[in-house]
């Protein structure tokens, strides 16, 4: 009975994270390799086709030491680089990560990585929910996926 009970926890739980992860879909997920071992910048497309706004918190990627949201910005003819905590994608919105605007910036490659090979990132949203998906390694010339 006790195995039973604990089964149908999993069970509902598992459900519960479809669910909250349904409504959130990624595009277009590559990375600008450069050469080095110099920080990376991750472009994609975040869409939530959900009835309420949600908040993007963060990333990992087994592939990198470390990953950050980043935007890029233009002041006064200077260009720059700011981190952003949060970011929150409107209900029945998207967001786009793309050059010159928001990206994820990876640093520390843990292995050598090859153009034309793929990582594993994982967006951390508010609440504990996770989107796991694979970007696409791209040459430094690349400007899109």
């Amino acid at each position: 009975m006790m195995r039973w009970r604990l089964a149908m926890m999993l069970l509902c739980l598992t459900a519960a994270a479809a669910r909250a992860t349904a409504p959130l879909s990624v595009t277009g997920a590559w990375i600008r390799l450069l050469p080095g071992g110099l920080p990376a910048g991750g472009y994609f497309t975040l869409r939530n086709d959900g009835d309420h706004p949600v908040k993007l918190i963060g990333a990992k990627s087994p592939a990198y030491g470390s990953v950050m949201l980043h935007r890029s910005l233009q002041s006064q003819g200077e260009s720059g680089m700011v981190g952003v905590d949060t970011l929150t994608v409107p209900a029945h919105g998207q967001i786009r990560f793309a050059p010159g605007g928001y990206h994820l910036m990876l640093m520390q490659p843990r292995a050598p990585l090859e153009v034309g090979g793929a990582v594993t990132v994982a967006l951390e949203f508010d609440g504990g929910v996770t989107l796991e998906q694979i970007f696409v390694l791209r040459p430094a010339s690349a400007t899109g996926p």
